[in-house]
């Protein structure tokens, strides 16, 4: 399995723990909640939702009401699909969102962790958390080590590119610090105190791809009527 596959399999799960969805409704909280996914197409989506049924994660229903969906035989085209998490696909699920490995620190895997913080514990989001500063703080160092020896043999412009560079890897870590002040201190994202899953908003200030207030989430409308 490829590792944006492997994100995308995490994310389909997270979000039909939610709430059973069509095919349509996932591509759009994928787009609107996890900006990792915004180019994405149906083409990568029905192949990986298909790949879960059959590892037994998930079920096909009929999203229709019965006569609903006698009017789409009738019209010749085929009721919609909803797709429903099973006691399974929990279970596997849940397995993954304990897992703290090298892969949970990489830019797509985090954003796509950080956006189900809300159904992590406190000790895995710590690690995941403390884990991505050390990867950045470790980036950081080895853009300043380049930039030093190459400084004199960059233009304006090229300097001024690695620099901002520097200073969003720099944001990043300020923002994970702060994050994991709070998780130490058991404070949610809105500064109250608590001892179970954060409830924050995922669009409100996260970085490495999560989407912002503002955000275009698309305005596709594709035939979700088959898989």
């Amino acid at each position: 399995m490829s590792r944006r596959s492997g994100i995308l399999e995490f994310a389909v799960l997270g979000l039909l723990r939610e709430s059973p969805m069509h095919g349509y409704e996932l591509r759009k909280r994928l787009n609107t909640s996890l900006g990792v996914f915004r180019a994405f197409s149906y083409g990568t989506l029905y192949p990986c939702l298909k790949t879960l049924v059959a590892n037994g994660w998930l079920i096909e229903e009929p999203g229709n009401a019965p006569e609903d969906a006698l009017a789409a035989s009738l019209a010749g085209r085929r009721a919609k699909i909803v797709y429903r998490l099973t006691a399974e696909g929990k279970e596997h699920f849940e397995d993954l969102l304990s897992q703290t490995g090298p892969d949970a620190y990489e830019d797509e895997h985090f954003a796509a962790r950080f956006a189900f913080f809300g159904q992590t514990s406190r000790d895995v989001r710590m690690r995941v958390l403390e884990g991505r500063r050390s990867r950045l703080e470790e980036r950081l160092e080895k853009m300043r080590a380049s930039l030093a020896r190459t400084r004199e043999r960059l233009d304006d412009y090229t300097l001024e590119l690695q620099r901002h560079g520097m200073e969003s890897v720099e944001r990043e870590v300020r923002w994970l610090n702060e994050l994991i002040e709070s998780e130490r201190a058991g404070r949610d994202l809105k500064g109250s105190a608590t001892g179970g899953p954060a409830q924050q908003d995922t669009t409100s200030g996260a970085t490495g791809g999560l989407p912002r207030p503002g955000d275009d989430p698309g305005t596709d409308s594709p035939d979700d009527t088959a898989t």
